[in-house]
């Protein structure tokens, strides 16, 4: 078949598209990943992020959606969602020359999946276990591209908030750095800085126990979307 211009696309080799998805969630105050268990070759058995090939009468936002239900049926994930990068090595799939579009989901309090037809398993592992096992084609190095821009959109957006209850104390926003950053954070040099953050909380006017000492202030997330200054990993 050839085109009015004479292009014929017989003559170019074929590639196809994915998508792949890494996503976030704290179980237990422990940031943990979707994995799905492939039920097909290659790397059948293998443990994988969710995602699958491209329709070609859909968007790669579709492609993600649709895949994201069939292989572990969660549907209308909230939270954040974002295209990752792009994945186009030429051995990255032994099938055919196979380009990946990954997307980057962060959600809280995500329920447990149920594999689909696509999948024989799904599960939410701890990130620290899911970086040491192999993983199905390129995606041990999709997952540490998704951990980064996770870990980094907390130093520079308010995303942090979003997995915290609707009020919460500093020690809740703590924790949830210390699981995404993976490290644990000076008490109160994290107090002084989020609570020096404009925008960052709002002040509910109550307070709440929090073991000994006295009682700590409620907030709930206020209307900043970027932080001025950064909350810096290294600082």
């Amino acid at each position: 078949m050839t085109t009015g211009s004479g292009y014929d696309p017989d003559e170019y080799p074929r590639v196809a598209v994915t998508v792949d998805l890494v996503v976030l969630t704290l179980r237990d105050g422990e940031l943990c990943v979707l994995l799905v268990e492939r039920g097909e070759e290659p790397w059948r058995g293998a443990r994988a992020l969710p995602g699958g090939f491209v329709r070609p009468d859909e968007t790669l936002d579709a492609a993600a959606a649709r895949e994201l239900v069939e292989e572990t049926g969660l549907r209308d994930v909230p939270g954040h969602l974002e295209q990752l990068r792009s994945y186009g090595d030429p051995e990255r799939d032994p099938r055919m020359r196979v380009v990946s579009v990954a997307y980057l989901a962060l959600a809280p309090d995500l329920p447990e999946p149920a594999a689909g037809s696509d999948a024989a398993g799904a599960s939410w592992v701890p990130v620290d276990q899911a970086s040491a096992g192999p993983l199905a084609f390129d995606h041990a190095r999709i997952l540490a591209d998704g951990l980064e821009r996770a870990r980094a959109k907390l130093e520079y957006t308010s995303l942090a908030t979003a997995f915290c209850p609707p009020e919460f104390t500093v020690s809740d926003l703590r924790a949830v750095y210390e699981a995404v950053w993976g490290r644990p954070l000076d008490p109160r040099n994290f107090h002084r800085k989020v609570t020096g953050t404009p925008g960052l909380l709002a002040d509910t006017g109550r307070t709440r126990a929090e073991g000994r000492g006295r009682p700590a202030t409620v907030y709930r997330a206020g209307p900043a979307t970027g932080l001025h200054p950064p909350l810096t990993r290294d600082g």
